[in-house]
């Protein structure tokens, strides 16, 4: 199957981890606000209809890097009250039914995400599907992982508010 897609945004990897891609058709006006290893943000219309802002992430996975990446990310949308939707890879387990095997879940990192949501008028939108798997070499042999988590996420600022630090 080929894509028909008019025109193409891409953030390279780095070494052999990450990378992301926007694709979009010529009925959509698009423009690449900021965008760096872990996001692309962007402003779009689409037919002519209201601009609004879209961020796709891909959260970094490492514990010491996370808390940095989302306080940046919180300064993104300083005063501006306009609809916006960030869609990716969180990299944060938000309750313990995303949550089978693997390491313990960690309440900290849910309760800080939660708070970080709140703070900004944030909500989940709910999504269907599998969940992620990050599973070990058994699994790359279709025996099933040890651990899967669901850390992709849509969210959008609630109607009518203004991010706020």
């Amino acid at each position: 199957m080929k894509m028909k897609m008019d025109n193409v945004f891409y953030v390279d990897p780095v070494g052999i981890a990450g990378g992301l891609a926007l694709w979009w058709t010529n009925d959509v006006k698009l423009s690449v606000l900021l965008h760096d290893k872990n996001l692309i943000d962007i402003v779009i219309s689409i037919n002519g209809e209201d601009e609004w802002f879209g961020t796709f992430i891909y959260a970094p996975p490492y514990e010491e890097e996370k808390q940095q990446f989302w306080e940046r990310f919180g300064t993104l949308r300083d005063d501006v009250n306009a609809k916006w939707c960030i869609i990716g890879d969180t990299n944060i387990v938000a309750s313990p039914n995303e949550k089978y095997g693997g390491s313990p879940f960690d309440h900290n990192n849910a309760k800080w995400f939660h708070e970080f949501l709140k703070r900004s008028y944030l909500m989940e939108i709910q999504s269907k599907g599998g969940m992620d798997t990050h599973g070990t070499e058994e699994s790359k042999r279709n025996i099933p992982s040890q651990a899967q988590k669901n850390q992709s996420k849509a969210l959008e600022l609630e109607p009518g508010k203004v991010w706020e630090e």
